[in-house]
């Protein structure tokens, strides 16, 4: 499973906006390695950001 894969696994599990620290703990990676997926999830319009710092998959 990939950086991306792993913090869209993340998401799902937790049903509810998480910010990026909570994201890395629950998908067991670093902070930098999740950041970086959640730019390109963002990109790929895979999450959103419903409030600032966190990031949620779109309904």
């Amino acid at each position: 499973m990939d950086a991306k894969e792993a913090v869209l696994k993340a998401l799902k599990d937790a049903g509810k906006p998480l910010r990026p620290g909570d994201i890395a703990e629950a998908a067991g990676l670093d902070k930098e390695v999740v950041s970086k997926a959640i730019k390109e999830l963002k990109k790929e319009e895979k999450i959103d950001s419903p409030k600032r710092c966190f990031y949620g998959i779109p309904e």
